[in-house]
């Protein structure tokens, strides 16, 4: 298979979504009586999986379909627009904003599901009947989704998912034809990786950002050097398995990665908030316990998902390594649930825990 690289456009687009996550992240800021409230949770939520969603269709289509010519570029640059009217309209107060966001998502998703009827029409064979495929049904999801506008309160939403659901179904669906025009996995794990490493970045921001400088006590520098281990280590873990321990030759449909990186997206934004939230004390110790501890949990369950089904078989972990990490975070979390204990040794678990996680997973 031809290899393909990421080109700078493709890495600019990834800034402007990565601001759109930044954006939506803040929602879990959002505290009332010492917890985040469901209300925001499923904001989150329902702010998240579009923007996912949007960034995900645009990447495979690249992945399979894209190069670097004029009018691929004119489609990438027109979808950037769209992408800072989606993000302007993010808010605490959704409702508000509903229909300008609509715009922008549904922009994306049309200019996507355009770029595959363009392609159908150059392509032969199986490459030609899978760029009709997507092209054709990926309109049904957007048509749907469109229709929202028409409804208020919470049917809005409900139709809105119901489009955005059927849009990931269609993949699923299409998966016997998708299997014949295969995805080029090194550039899709790339892909993500780079807007991994940027979540990553915004992680650090976010620690950096409780600290005081004008007061310079060492609980606070103490907290964020606890914390920079934690997302050094998960840094490790990630990173290492994409460059070493991958076969970047399999050929599928890439959708282990792809809805995988659904949660390790998510769960990395929630352990960011969360860290920030605790160092704040802004939330019941409670709360924050089975909050931090249920971000890891995803974040732990869905990247031992993906790396497992693209490692070498050789390198691939036995249940006994997973029973053992999950062993870990329960001990450790039991452990915090009888007894109170600093959010310092909390931080100090979850990087212990992520250095074991990384050393036996990338040995």
């Amino acid at each position: 298979m031809e290899e393909k690289k990421v080109t700078w456009l493709e890495l600019f687009e990834d800034l402007l979504f990565v601001a759109a996550v930044a954006t939506a992240t803040r929602v879990l800021f959002h505290v009332e009586n010492g917890k985040i409230p469901y209300e925001y949770l499923l904001k989150f939520m329902l702010i998240f999986i579009p923007i996912w969603w949007a960034w995900t269709g645009q990447t495979m289509f690249t992945n399979r379909f894209g190069k670097d010519l004029l009018h691929h570029r004119m489609f990438m640059i027109t979808q950037m627009f769209f992408v800072l009217i989606m993000t302007s309209s993010l808010s605490v107060d959704f409702d508000q904003y509903y229909l300008s966001f609509l715009i922008g998502y549904i922009g994306l998703r049309s200019l996507t599901a355009i770029q595959y009827l363009v392609v159908q029409r150059l392509e032969q064979g199986d490459a030609k009947r899978v760029s009709r495929f997507l092209g054709t049904y990926f309109w049904i999801g957007i048509i749907i989704s469109s229709l929202s506008i028409f409804f208020s309160s919470w049917v809005r939403y409900a139709v809105l998912y119901a489009g955005i659901l059927i849009d990931m179904i269609v993949p699923i669906i299409g998966r016997k034809y998708l299997v014949k025009v295969p995805t080029h996995t090194a550039h899709l794990l790339e892909r993500f990786a780079l807007l991994t490493l940027i979540l990553f970045g915004e992680s650090v921001v976010s620690i950096l950002s409780v600290l005081e400088p004008q007061k310079g006590d060492w609980n606070s520098i103490s907290f964020s050097i606890s914390s920079f281990i934690v997302i050094l280590a998960m840094w490790w873990q990630y990173f290492d398995n994409v460059e070493k321990k991958v076969n970047k030759s399999v050929q599928g449909t890439g959708q282990t990665i792809v809805y995988g990186h659904l949660l390790i997206l998510m769960s990395l934004s929630m352990i960011a908030a969360s860290i920030k939230l605790m160092y704040l004390q802004k939330t019941d110790y409670s709360f924050m316990l089975y909050f931090l501890f249920g971000s890891v949990l995803i974040y732990f369950a869905a990247t031992s998902l993906v790396f497992h089904q693209y490692r070498h078989k050789l390198h691939r972990l036995k249940l006994y390594h997973l029973g053992g990490f999950l062993g870990i975070l329960a001990a450790f979390f039991i452990i915090n649930l009888i007894t109170v204990v600093p959010n310092i040794i909390i931080m100090g678990e979850l990087a212990l825990f992520f250095i074991i996680y990384a050393k036996v997973t990338t040995a």
